[in-house]
């Protein structure tokens, strides 16, 4: 009898592990935001509907590439945070560093040569925007949203354009800066809030902000919540109550979402909405100990679409999957893990609602992953981990 049960016990065993051997190569993630409790992930058939997935190195031996953008011939730039370099990808897979004033580029933490955006019409007038720490003169610094414009042979920038400065900085901590040219022509910005506990929610600072603005002048985009105040950086301010903004992506229905870090626990995807408040305010002394979205805040906060829970995996840059031969990743917001170290689908429904997550286990080879660039129905991807191993990868389909 006895020799009868512990064989029962022993195949009720076999068959938990079963299932949980079957799908062994993704990760759920279960939302734990006040937005998300009521939400099911439903599998919905995912499963057998998810591709498997092929991973190319398209350059290496890079140092914290922070981020990569296509400009046309099979060509890239991408630029280095630590080296304050900007460097070209060229379509046979050789690169080329371009001209530009690295020296004045403050670097510092998580701070240096970081967001990176192309003109939509690059092809006739090579602009590009980048974000940087930048250095002053008697010692300062601060964050600044710069354009510039490339010469001919691709080769060195020039005739520089601030658009946006004063972006705030202590350490180099909490620097954001990803940059996004929405659809309807507006530069966003993702700022963080330079671990400063006033930033975030005081609507006079850029800090802890994705502020909107025309990229052709500089000037604050003309329907922002706040495009009629008297204080000049509040009528940038898009949405506010943000910690430290690491991703900015536009779904195909036009709306906008953000990444950010959360502390020990709490990363967020949250959809932004003109004039949002997303709830983080550390108060005194920067206590991190407090909710990243305090519903005890006057006036209405928002709640996160998606949250980590504890611990934190640090989510990084984020692209929307578009193109064939995805199945049921088609659609999903693509996230960078750094201290995670995957690469992280969250499929929302058309109301903005989480379905559910995953974590392919072909990408948790490669370590810290930070940018995710929309390319031609693949994703590129740029790793972080230091000391000259870095590399920028091309996901896509196995077909």
């Amino acid at each position: 009898m006895r020799k009868l049960g512990v064989t029962f016990v022993a195949l009720v065993l076999l068959a938990a592990l079963l299932p949980s051997a079957a799908s062994a190569s993704y990760l759920k993630l279960r939302p734990r935001s006040d937005a998300e409790q009521g939400a099911k992930l439903r599998d919905d058939g995912a499963r057998r509907a998810l591709p498997a997935l092929r991973v190319t190195t398209m350059a290496r031996g890079l140092d914290v590439p922070w981020d990569v953008r296509p400009i046309g011939e099979g060509r890239f730039l991408f630029t280095q945070r630590d080296r304050a370099s900007l460097t070209l990808l060229q379509a046979d897979g050789g690169t080329r560093r371009i001209g530009f004033p690295s020296r004045r580029v403050w670097v510092s933490g998580e701070t240096g040569l970081m967001g990176l955006a192309i003109d939509p019409g690059f092809a006739e007038n090579r602009r590009i925007y980048t974000c940087q720490g930048w250095k002053l003169p008697g010692g300062d610094k601060d964050i600044r949203v710069i354009a510039w414009t490339l010469d001919p042979g691709i080769t060195a920038v020039g005739r520089p354009d601030v658009l946006v400065k004063g972006l705030p900085t202590v350490t180099g901590r909490h620097g954001g800066c990803r940059l996004l040219i929405a659809r309807n022509g507006a530069l966003l910005v993702g700022t963080g809030d330079a671990a400063v506990s006033s930033n975030p929610q005081n609507l006079r600072s850029l800090g802890g902000k994705t502020l909107r603005l025309d990229p052709g002048t500089g000037r604050p985009w003309p329907t922002n919540p706040f495009a009629g105040a008297d204080n000049r950086k509040k009528r940038y301010v898009f949405t506010y109550g943000h910690r430290n903004v690491q991703g900015l992506a536009q779904r195909r229905d036009g709306t906008l979402w953000s990444v950010e870090h959360g502390t020990s626990r709490d990363d967020e995807i949250n959809r932004l909405g003109r004039g949002r408040n997303f709830g983080w305010d550390p108060g005194p002394g920067y206590d991190e100990s407090v909710p990243m979205t305090d519903f005890s805040l006057p006036g209405r906060q928002w709640g996160a679409r998606w949250s980590s829970g504890s611990p934190t995996i640090a989510t990084s840059g984020a692209a929307f999957v578009r193109g064939r031969g995805w199945g049921g990743y088609g659609g999903a917001l693509a996230v960078g893990c750094l201290a995670g170290q995957r690469l992280m689908f969250a499929k929302f429904d058309d109301a903005g609602r989480l379905r559910w997550t995953r974590a392919p286990e072909r990408l948790r080879d490669f370590g810290r992953l930070r940018g995710v660039t929309a390319y031609r129905g693949s994703l590129l991807v740029t790793t972080s981990n230091d000391g000259g191993t870095d590399r920028i990868l091309r996901v896509r389909p196995a077909r």
